[in-house]
């Protein structure tokens, strides 16, 4: 399960400083392009592409039963695109080559979030959960990495990210070895930790579906505009203060999301943690709508950071246990991968329409409408799945 864990936060690193960082470095360095364009237009053929090809591989490693193999193939093959990358030498060539590498990308995310539900029982999903939260904490860190002076004359930072991926996913290829659990792969078996006299809920998945879309579009809207919300309260506030709030942020949840995903396991109660840190997030964005100075402030956007983080991360592996069929559980997961993708697609429309006219506090109030909602789906559903 560790090695897992390594692995998809492997995953995380192979996107997170690419996109954030280093493909708005590359843009600008190009004569006669457009930045702001590019890079809107990068963005949104990426997510097409990203969203097409999770469900698509997701479906192809269900079919064929063998996602090492898939995970393997992904690997190299968006390991060597995220190399070819420094030699696009104009915009057009640039996301050519990234929707390739998507597809590459999520030819190894898909699969390795399927393989999860196959060799994880569900009275250890809490704890995977928890483990899913280094993804981004480390997604960050490389990022950070990357970009320090040590590295900043290195014309091939892309090649030491896809050095630190491959450091990151090949051991779970190579060394480990998941004992097999047929059960798993059983439409009408159930996990020890089930109770026979406490059913399921009908369309748990579809609950869990929209719950997981809500808070992502709150969590998409906020990592676009915090900054500029910041700001508004202190035009003093910097970069450097933004990134220190999210490397506590980000810091914190793992710890947290351990220690809470472990309790649910001995408690057997999956869904609870997500209804309370779902409500918590709604909480916090209520104290950003109506924070009037920056400590306030702060306090409310590091309530929403955690709780959005631990919902996130524990609803990544308990989603597992409400995919109705486990034969096609990676085609049902690209499904679900698309609540990551639609709110980058909704977040700007919603952010233009709402901001101008009547300010961030009406955004965060709609934001935080959405996350309760979420918290009631997930109330609504039955106390074991």
């Amino acid at each position: 399960m560790y090695l897992y864990a390594l692995a998809v936060s492997g995953g995380a690193v192979a996107y997170m400083p690419f996109l954030t960082l280093l493909l708005p470095l590359r843009v600008s360095a190009m004569t006669q392009t457009e930045v702001l364009t590019t890079l809107a237009m990068a963005a949104f053929v990426g997510a097409i592409s990203a969203s097409l090809s999770n469900i698509l591989f997701g479906w192809a490693s269900d079919v064929t039963r063998r996602r090492r193999v898939w995970i393997l193939s992904g690997l190299l093959l968006s390991s060597a695109l995220l190399v070819a990358m420094p030699y696009a030498k104009d915009a057009n060539t640039l996301i050519v080559l990234i929707v390739c590498w998507q597809f590459g990308l999520n030819m190894m995310l898909a699969p390795l979030a399927a393989w999860a539900g196959d060799t994880i029982p569900d009275v250890q999903k809490g704890m995977l959960g928890g483990l899913l939260a280094l993804a981004p904490a480390l997604g960050a860190l490389s990022g950070a990495i990357v970009t320090t002076e040590i590295f900043a004359g290195f014309a091939q930072r892309e090649a030491l990210v896809a050095l630190l991926v491959l450091c990151m996913v090949a051991p779970v290829l190579f060394v480990g070895k998941p004992v097999p659990m047929p059960h798993l792969m059983d439409s009408n078996a159930k996990d020890s930790g089930q109770d026979e006299a406490d059913p399921k809920p009908a369309n748990p998945a579809i609950r869990m579906w929209l719950a997981r879309l809500l808070v992502q579009i709150a969590e998409a809207s906020l990592f676009a505009f915090l900054l500029l919300w910041f700001r508004s309260l202190d035009p003093r506030f910097g970069e450097n203060d933004a990134a220190s709030i999210f490397a506590v942020v980000l810091g914190l949840s793992v710890f947290i999301a351990l220690g809470v995903g472990t309790w649910s396991d001995r408690s057997a109660r999956p869904i609870m943690p997500l209804v309370l840190t779902a409500s918590l997030a709604a909480i916090g964005l209520v104290i950003m709508a109506w924070a009037p100075d920056m400590i306030t402030a702060i306090s409310g956007y590091v309530a929403f950071g955690l709780a959005s983080s631990i919902f996130l991360a524990l609803h990544s592996s308990q989603t597992l246990r409400v995919l109705p069929r486990p034969h096609t559980r990676g085609r049902d997961l690209g499904i679900f991968n698309l609540t990551n993708t639609v709110p980058s697609l909704i977040m700007p429309w919603l952010t233009m329409a709402l901001v101008p006219t009547y300010g961030f506090d009406a955004l965060f109030a709609l934001l935080a409408g959405l996350a309760f909602i979420a918290s009631i789906l997930l109330l609504s559903m039955s106390r074991r799945i």
